[in-house]
């Protein structure tokens, strides 16, 4: 399921200069037009704290998202959830600068109102036109693909997935009998590939997906001079999505196309937004622990002896190693080359130890690791050294979740995989969630994961 997700998402991100503008100004613009349209009917005059605000929404929603592609209810789901999430950041922002009372409530209530509503009509008007003008006759392009395989369906589903594109696929060229073939792919083979050329030119096809295998590329050197003799548009697949694939895009290096296989999220726009979050909710947060933070650091002082503060070297983001904190909740503390996971009844921790670690309270400390950098408040947990080293070797892709910092919570801590992982198929599991993550990230997810988390520290009563 995941592949084809990430399958679709680099198809659909192949460049359409205009719809990929329009969606990437249509979000920010409309959030900046409404606040100044609801400052206009209350008769407020444009201040400095004004162009100040519409200038943070504009850097934190740019590009905009293309919602246009989406099932309705999922773009009214998306629209609603950033929505949430940027007034989010917005307050806790205002808050931390006490620079609230510069603007009117009223205001502000009204545009947290109309803002979505508008973002939910004008992306319904945008997927009505480009709907309308796929319903057109003259705009619907044929295409086939070349090669009846894994890839090759993923590629008619892909084409075929969205009424807006209007494809209309004809079906495959491939030499080999129906016994070889993807079993979607069966009765649907036009020709073998010598007929190929023929084809497109008799029936005017538009767009021609070559998803051959990459060690068939003398075949392909020669299906591509012969239809270079056509007037179809030709699209080589690259043969790479049977692995997994985490942020997978088109990217221009240079005027050299290449394909994204293995990419952080963090990237760009996207690195400022988790970076900016990170700041203000980790400052917000140590402020207010910190009176609970100075009595649990007595509690573990007098629980036994040694420091309050426990520091493990883990791997954090490229596989660097780094230091994170912990309030001490063992009497010993591994952190060599051997690291034995704390288990259920486990007498190193003592009886405070157990009530922080039940509770997730040893984990505050880490928020002071997200100011410096070093973590996330939302990423894969962070292992020891000593179990990354491992692991490595047992679990595929598990260094791949090193591709972020590591969190202080996250998406597989949250799906119940908290706390001591005794099998190798509970870490996997693990590493399927925090993988998962990395390709689904988006702000609305954070923001879900943390209210999940704060529900856990409070109700679970499964971790020790």
């Amino acid at each position: 399921m995941f592949e084809d997700r990430n399958y679709k998402r680099i198809f659909y991100n192949a460049p359409q200069s205009i719809q990929s503008f329009v969606a990437a100004m249509l979000e920010p613009s409309l959030i900046v037009l409404c606040y100044l349209a609801v400052n206009a009917w209350f008769a407020e005059p444009v201040l400095r704290s004004t162009y100040t605000l519409c200038l943070l929404v504009f850097a934190l929603t740019f590009p905009g998202r293309n919602r246009f592609l989406d099932h309705p209810a999922s773009a009214v789901i998306d629209v609603i959830g950033s929505w949430i999430t940027l007034l989010t950041i917005l307050g806790m922002f205002g808050f931390a600068t006490s620079s609230l009372h510069y603007f009117d409530p009223q205001i502000l209530l009204w545009w947290g109102i109309i803002t979505p509503l508008t973002q939910i009509t004008a992306v319904e008007i945008g997927r009505q036109i480009l709907r309308n003008n796929a319903s057109k006759s003259e705009n619907r392009r044929s295409a086939v693909i070349v090669g009846a395989g894994a890839l090759g369906v993923k590629v008619a589903n892909a084409l075929t997935g969205s009424r807006i594109l209007n494809i209309q696929f004809l079906g495959y060229f491939d030499d080999r009998n129906d016994e070889r073939l993807h079993r979607d792919a069966v009765g649907r083979v036009i020709a073998p590939l010598n007929q190929l050329s023929e084809f497109v030119r008799n029936n005017s096809v538009r767009e021609v997906y070559i998803t051959l295998p990459l060690g068939t590329q003398p075949r392909i050197v020669q299906l591509l001079e012969q239809l270079q003799g056509t007037t179809a548009s030709l699209f080589f697949v690259p043969d790479v999505f049977g692995i997994s694939i985490i942020q997978g895009r088109l990217q221009d290096l240079n005027g050299v196309p290449v394909v994204g296989i293995c990419e952080t999220p963090f990237t760009g726009t996207n690195e400022l937004v988790k970076r900016i979050s990170d700041i203000v909710l980790s400052s917000l947060i140590l402020i207010l622990i910190s009176p609970i933070m100075a009595i649990l650091a007595i509690g573990v002082k007098l629980s036994s002896p040694g420091p309050v503060i426990f520091k493990q070297r883990r791997n954090g983001l490229d596989g660097e190693e780094i230091i994170v904190y912990k309030f001490r909740s063992m009497r010993a503390m591994d952190n060599g080359p051997v690291v034995k996971q704390a288990t259920k009844d486990d007498p190193r921790i003592t009886k405070f130890g157990a009530f922080i670690r039940r509770s997730s309270l040893d984990e505050l400390p880490q928020f002071i690791n997200v100011l410096q950098g070093r973590m996330s408040i939302v990423g894969p947990r962070p292992h020891a050294v000593a179990h990354n080293e491992e692991y490595r070797k047992l679990i595929k892709a598990y260094m791949v979740r090193h591709k972020v910092k590591p969190g202080i919570t996250g998406w597989a801590q949250v799906n119940g995989l908290r706390g001591e992982t005794d099998t190798i198929e509970k870490m996997k599991a693990r590493v399927e969630y925090d993988l998962e993550y990395l390709r689904n990230w988006s702000l609305g997810l954070d923001l879900q994961i943390i209210m999940r988390t704060i529900r856990l520290m409070v109700f679970d009563r499964h971790a020790y």
